[in-house]
């Protein structure tokens, strides 16, 4: 298949290409290189280094002996992103391209707007020009399962059956989205349903868990050719990245609020597994359907202590400590999302999650003065509340 990566720069991005270079694919990559800068604003970089786009595509092409086609640009280029399809002519287009930290969409009323901006219009632009120049392609669009809130019902993927005065009609599940950027996700749903549904597009939307992890079979987080960035800043670095980024360097492993919030997670060689699978298996013209995607659920105390147990069994001092929970979300609840049909693809989740996080420590290890120098971009000061002053220790530890 002929595959384009939207956002090909990024901590999924260049791990899916990889992958989906080991499996024969041919793939074109479109990145602006804002996740740098956005990062680089936080006061902080990539755990792991990374070479430039560049000299990541070079030795990809030495490694999988296939050209790997680079686009310099951004999606709100409209005519840009155009041509760059009519050129490649994908089969598949997977969207990863869009600013993706709630905490940055809270900052202040201009980050909330960029955010808006720059994900609704770079995906509305993408599915106008899928219209006009490659109406055949199937979208993989990157979404979140945190569209979906913390509902007290189990969450189904995307669609539920509803009766409602002596009717029934299968609807959307309910979107409870809890940032400026989960809205955004929201906002992408809706507009690729509508492109599908009016213009015969066809698209899948998978809903993502939280990804952690450095490696996957394909990626080596020892090359700075292959490796792909891991951030563990307030805005960027997502709960296991960065508990195991704050462990190597002997700081306190941050739980927000009681740690009792429940997610979908999974390791980064299963998101570039579940999203291969959905690229192989495209669905019908006209057809929008929803993928949960995550290995299992978990709150936040339960990782903690994961990455707690982890650590201590490679000799680090690891401890666990409760700050304020800068967000505003339920700390307690029900959680119990569907997630059947990436199974049915072929999804084979990773059973080894203390495995892989031993993995990850052993990989963050020697990169530990790194991580120290970025130490004050580890404690959010970024509050759902407007104000921005840094979370304080609750006391008492887990």
């Amino acid at each position: 298949m002929r595959i384009f990566i939207a956002g090909i720069d990024g901590y999924l991005g260049w791990a899916l290409a990889q992958h989906l270079a080991a499996r024969g694919h041919t793939l074109a990559g479109l990145d602006a290189m804002l996740r740098r800068d956005w990062v680089a604003e936080m006061g902080s970089e990539s755990a792991i280094p990374i070479a430039l786009l560049p000299d990541r595509a070079a030795a990809f092409q030495a490694r999988f002996g296939a050209s790997l086609t680079l686009y310099r640009g951004n999606l709100l280029d409209y005519d840009f992103i155009r041509l760059a399809l009519a050129e490649f002519k994908p089969d598949a287009i997977v969207h990863l391209a869009e600013m993706p930290s709630a905490p940055y969409s809270m900052i202040d009323a201009a980050h909330a707007a960029f955010t808006q901006h720059n994900n609704v219009g770079g995906s509305l632009n993408l599915l106008w020009a899928m219209k006009e120049a490659a109406p055949s392609a199937h979208l993989v669009k990157l979404g979140t399962m945190g569209e979906y809130g913390t509902p007290n019902l189990d969450i189904p993927e995307g669609f539920f059956e509803v009766e409602y005065r002596g009717r029934r009609d299968i609807l959307p599940f309910p979107r409870q989205p809890n940032s400026l950027y989960h809205l955004t996700k929201v906002h992408d749903s809706h507009n690729t349903t509508f492109a599908c549904r009016v213009w015969g597009l066809r698209a899948t939307d998978v809903m993502q868990g939280v990804v952690f992890g450095t490696r996957t079979d394909t990626l080596a987080a020892d090359d700075p050719c292959s490796a792909t960035r891991l951030d563990f800043d307030q805005c960027f670095g997502t709960a296991i990245n960065r508990f195991c980024c704050q462990a190597v360097i002997g700081h306190p492993l941050t739980v927000y609020g009681s740690g009792g919030m429940t997610r979908g997670f999974l390791p980064l060689r299963d998101s570039v597994q579940c999203l291969a699978l959905a690229c192989e298996n495209p669905p019908a013209p006209g057809e929008y359907r929803v993928f949960n995607q995550f290995e299992q659920t978990y709150n936040i105390k339960q990782l903690a202590e994961m990455v707690k147990a982890a650590g201590e069994a490679l000799g680090l001092a690891v401890e666990v400590q409760h700050i304020e929970n800068p967000r505003a979300e339920v700390g307690e609840h029900y959680y119990n999302p569907d997630r059947q049909k990436l199974l049915d693809l072929g999804y084979v989740p990773t059973i080894d999650l203390t495995g892989e996080v031993r993995q990850m420590l052993a990989d963050l290890l020697p990169h530990a003065d790194r991580i120290r120098a970025h130490r004050a971009s580890l404690i959010p000061d970024i509050r759902w509340d407007g104000s921005k002053r840094p979370s304080q220790p609750l006391g008492g530890g887990a």
